[in-house]
């Protein structure tokens, strides 16, 4: 038998996942074209050219030693280019020694969450998150705690003061947001990292702010997103290459600590133990080659672009209510009723497969991932609209 706390995760595994693989069983049954999935998040678009040949040049350019061991945190001159990028995109003087090379932003995640938390600390998320946070917490004895944003997605500072106790260690953001899109202010983080600071003493404690931010660089409207070590100095950046490379199963990514950190070193001590112990060891070798030069690199995010403003007038024309994404690849409409998982249940009948938003900490609205091909956007909205009349009669 696995263990019991195994087997009762099991039971309330990722609601993502979970309609990928009914996805799959539909498909089968009804032939892959006439199934409408928007479920994973996985990136459509075709990595940059400039991957494809680094790839190459790599592959044909292989050294002694480098399949080998190395530090636990990554190569040097990899750390090295990526601190010269992140020190111009958070305007702060990073080093090579303030990131650690990860196995994606999950693997980043995971690594921080360890280093940080002691049993039964709290890890305060603004609510809707992505899915796998809980468990991220709960993987290093943390508590999840989730707080509730404005209607328009945005952050509840109050929420968040409100929120926090003697037991608070970690408040983790994630902009541009899974599931909605939503990009916060540079006013919301100054006015969060200042909270911060005032709760840290409070409590007696640092609390850490913690940036996710895999969709930073897959923004629309000429926006930019505000960065987070400028506004605040105990704070840790995760990412990836998984969604501006388009590269998610190569599990490449690194973390950033804010080089004006309290405990700096005692934090990238920590993390290079724990992404040794933790079993990544190193993110992989050939990954942290290639992606070496290509930092600020990008897929063409006008494709993406474009699929947010397909999906959404189709949408808005059925009569769906919604906040219109300012980034990633991810709608996030109001159910029609507020029982979600009948709605999407409803939406899989007519072969549309879509998210319920209570995996996300927001019962009452449901995910849609546009990062599919334009004539699954366009096929999928009679259903939509089917549905959404059923409900409403």
């Amino acid at each position: 038998m696995i263990s019991a706390k195994i087997n009762q995760t099991l039971k309330k595994a990722s609601w993502i996942r979970k309609m990928f693989e009914e996805g799959a069983m539909l498909k089968a049954e009804h032939g892959a074209e006439n199934v409408f999935d928007f479920s994973l998040g996985n990136p459509n678009v075709p990595p940059p050219d400039a991957f494809g040949e680094c790839l190459i040049d790599r592959a044909n350019n292989q050294r002694p030693g480098d399949h080998a061991y190395m530090p636990n945190t990554g190569y040097a001159s990899t750390r090295e280019a990526v601190a010269r990028f992140v020190s111009a995109e958070q305007a702060v003087s990073l080093s090579a020694g303030d990131v650690i090379m990860t196995c994606g932003a999950a693997g980043a995640l995971n690594v921080i969450l360890k280093a940080l938390l002691d049993p039964e600390d709290e890890v305060i998320v603004p609510a809707p998150y992505f899915v796998e946070y809980g468990f991220y917490a709960e993987n290093h004895g943390g508590v999840l705690v989730t707080v509730p944003t404005a209607e328009d997605f945005t952050l509840d500072l109050d929420a968040i003061a409100g929120a926090v106790t003697g037991k608070t260690k970690v408040v983790l953001i994630n902009s541009p947001n899974n599931p909605s899109g939503q990009v916060y202010s540079e006013e919301s983080l100054r006015r969060l990292g200042e909270l911060l600071s005032r709760m840290s003493e409070k409590i007696g404690r640092t609390i850490y702010l913690v940036s996710d931010e895999p969709y930073r660089k897959i923004i629309f409207d000429g926006l930019s997103v505000p960065s987070v070590f400028p506004v605040y100095p105990n704070s840790i950046m995760a990412t990836s290459y998984s969604k501006d490379l388009s590269i998610p199963g190569e599990r490449i990514g690194f973390l950033a600590v804010n080089p004006e950190a309290t405990y700096r070193d005692d934090l990238l001590a920590g993390m290079a133990l724990t992404n040794r112990t933790l079993g990544y060891v190193n993110a992989p070798a050939f990954m942290q080659r290639v992606v070496e030069p290509l930092q600020g690199a990008c897929v063409d995010t006008g494709v993406y672009e474009a699929k947010r403003d397909l999906v959404c007038d189709g949408l808005a024309a059925c009569g769906y209510e919604f906040v219109r994404p300012k980034g990633a690849f991810y709608l996030f409409p109001k159910s029609p009723v507020t029982d979600d998982v009948a709605f999407v249940k409803a939406l899989q009948e007519a072969l549309i497969l879509t998210v319920p938003g209570r995996g996300f900490g927001a019962p009452g609205f449901f995910r849609i991932a546009f990062c599919v091909d334009d004539q699954t956007i366009e096929k999928a909205m009679p259903g939509f609209e089917r549905v959404r009349k059923k409900f409403s009669l």
